[in-house]
Order: C-alpha cells, then sequence, then structure tokens
C-alpha cells in the first residue's frame, strides 16, 4: 500500500483540494483508496460529505487507544459515497492530542503503526496534514513514503515551504529517523500575473531536484468540487484543473515504482496506461537523443 502524505506549514495553499482530487483520480481507476484527515478543523471530512458528529469513530479513536488491532482501524475507516474510496475523519478532539500523547513513547508512530494494521485493504492512503508542525503531522510524515508539498505560487507560500524542507532535514537527523521523500507541487498557478511567475522561478532555481514540473492552475472548478462535496475529477475530469491532477497522479506513481516499487501493488501500476507510458518513454528518448547530438556536435553555431 502506498502512503502518501500532502503537507505544508502554511494554510490555503491546496492540500485539501490535492488529497481529494487524487483520491478522486484513484476512485475513477476502481483503486481501494483511503483519505485521512489529520487536520482537527476536519476541511476533508467535509469535502466527502460528512460531518464530525457523523461518525462514530474516527482519528481520535486511534490516537486514543493504546491497544490497537486490524478491526479497531477498520472501525474508523468509513465508507464514502464514492464507490472503494474511505475515510477515516478528523475531529475538534485531535487539537488535544498533543497534550495528551505528551511523554508517550513513541508517539510519533501511531499512524505508522495503525496503517500496518490494514496493509492490503487499500491500494493508497492519503493523509491530508494539519499546517502545524506537532504529533499529527509528525505521524503523518512518518506513516508515508513520499509526501506531496503544494506550495501556491506568491511569496509567502515561498517562506511556508523553506519551513517545510527544515522540518524534513530535522526529522533526517533525529534518533531512529529517515530520510523524507519529497515532491514540491505549485498551486493557484496563474500564468497571467507576475507574482505567479517569478515564484515559479524561484522554485525552479531553489529546488528543481524535488520540483515537479507541472503546476495546478487556477481553476473555479475546485471551489465548485468543494462546494457540492464532489473531488473535481468525478465532476470533469476535463477541466484544467482536473487534468493536472492526472498529470501528477502519473508522475508520482511513477516516481514510487522508481524508488519503492514494493510498495506499489499491480492495480496501482496499471494506472500508467500504455498511452502515459509511451510519451514518458518518447520524453527520454529526446533527451538521449539531445544528449547524443550534443556529444556528436562539431563545436560550430548553426
Amino acid at each position: 500500500m502506498l502512503v502518501w502524505a500532502v503537507a505544508s506549514q502554511k494554510g490555503g495553499v491546496g492540500k485539501t483540494t490535492t488529497v481529494a482530487s487524487l483520491s478522486g483520480w484513484l476512485e475513477k481507476e476502481g483503486l481501494k483508496t483511503l483519505v485521512i484527515d489529520t487536520d482537527p478543523h476536519a476541511s476533508l471530512t467535509a469535502y466527502m460529505g460528512f460531518e464530525d458528529d457523523q461518525l462514530d469513530r474516527n482519528l481520535y479513536d486511534i490516537y486514543s487507544d493504546r491497544e490497537l488491532t486490524r478491526d479497531k482501524v477498520l472501525e474508523c475507516c468509513k465508507s464514502t459515497r464514492f464507490k472503494g474510496l474511505d475515510i477515516i475523519g478528523s475531529t475538534m478532539a485531535l487539537a488535544t492530542v498533543d497534550r495528551q500523547l505528551s511523554g508517550r513513547a513513541g508517539v510519533g508512530r501511531i499512524l505508522k503503526k495503525a496503517l500496518e494494521l490494514i496493509e492490503g485493504e487499500y491500494d493508497v492512503a492519503l493523509i491530508d496534514c494539519p499546517p502545524v508542525l506537532g504529533a499529527l503531522m509528525v505521524n503523518a510524515l512518518v506513516a508515508s513514503s513520499l509526501v506531496l508539498v503544494p506550495t501556491q505560487t506568491e511569496f509567502l507560500a515561498l517562506k511556508g515551504l523553506e519551513g517545510m524542507v527544515r522540518t524534513f532535514a530535522i526529522m533526517g537527523k533525529a534518533a531512529n529517523g529517515s530520510q523524507i521523500d519529497y515532491i514540491i507541487v505549485p498551486t493557484m498557478y496563474d500564468k497571467r500575473t507576475h507574482a505567479s511567475n517569478t515564484s515559479l522561478d524561484f522554485l525552479k532555481i531553489h529546488y528543481r531536484d524535488h520540483l515537479w514540473s507541472g503546476v495546478i492552475p487556477v481553476d473555479t472548478l475546485f471551489r465548485e468540487s468543494s462546494y457540492r462535496n464532489i473531488p473535481v475529477p468525478l465532476m470533469d475530469k476535463k477541466s484544467r484543473g482536473g487534468e493536472a491532477y492526472r498529470a501528477l497522479l502519473d508522475y508520482s506513481i511513477g516516481h514510487e515504482l522508481r524508488t519503492n516499487p514494493s510498495l506499489v501493488t499491480p492495480a496501482v501500476a496499471a494506472v500508467l496506461t500504455d498511452d502515459s507510458a509511451g510519451a514518458q518513454k518518447d520524453n527520454h528518448e529526446k533527451e538521449i537523443t539531445d544528449d547524443m547530438s550534443s556529444m556528436l556536435s562539431n563545436g560550430e553555431e548553426s
């Protein structure tokens, strides 16, 4: 099972939209998908059509139960109205988790252990993180093989990105820590504005090793999607935003196939269609051709 966290230390950059949109594409592909809302504000829970008081068990129960079992975790996984798409919902009580877990050994690995108990039940789990560095975010990062970092293409969001990358470095140096594999996802991009273009150029210069080559454009359908509680791909897969998230999904799966192939189920690998695989092959061949042309050049100006 792939586990991806969607995290940023700045609010309003598109974390919940990213989780919802990717889950919509996974649902369309017939994959068994779990979304996990770790933000006490419960935006993702509402996006999926639930009020937090509708759920008899939620993420808070996972953190408060010291003797988790597979059945207890599955009781927290609630079906949404979309086939194959389940949720572990949030509640305001999660705001007390940091205080309640204080002094408890291994508090950063609770979610990872819970997801390991239900390994095989889902193809992909997507975690929507709060914008605050604390036990909830740390649990999400530790549980994940890949972290997607939505970054609005404007100056203040770039400052938030700096903090997020610094957090990754600190976690990598911590005892029993591990290196965080992450992809930066430029969001709310508007090619007509100087701010968006300047910010994107900054990302390309300073974060190119972790930067996704695409962008998530401004799209009014995202707002309509959250209002109607329907992920964008399930409303209009051909929308600009929907197509952008499909490209991000394919890219992320391809990345996992290279770095964590054992976590990718055959059903997930099949998402990369022959067409997309062919396109990736064509791009790769073009890169090789360009390199070869450079090596064989006689050095004369054309």
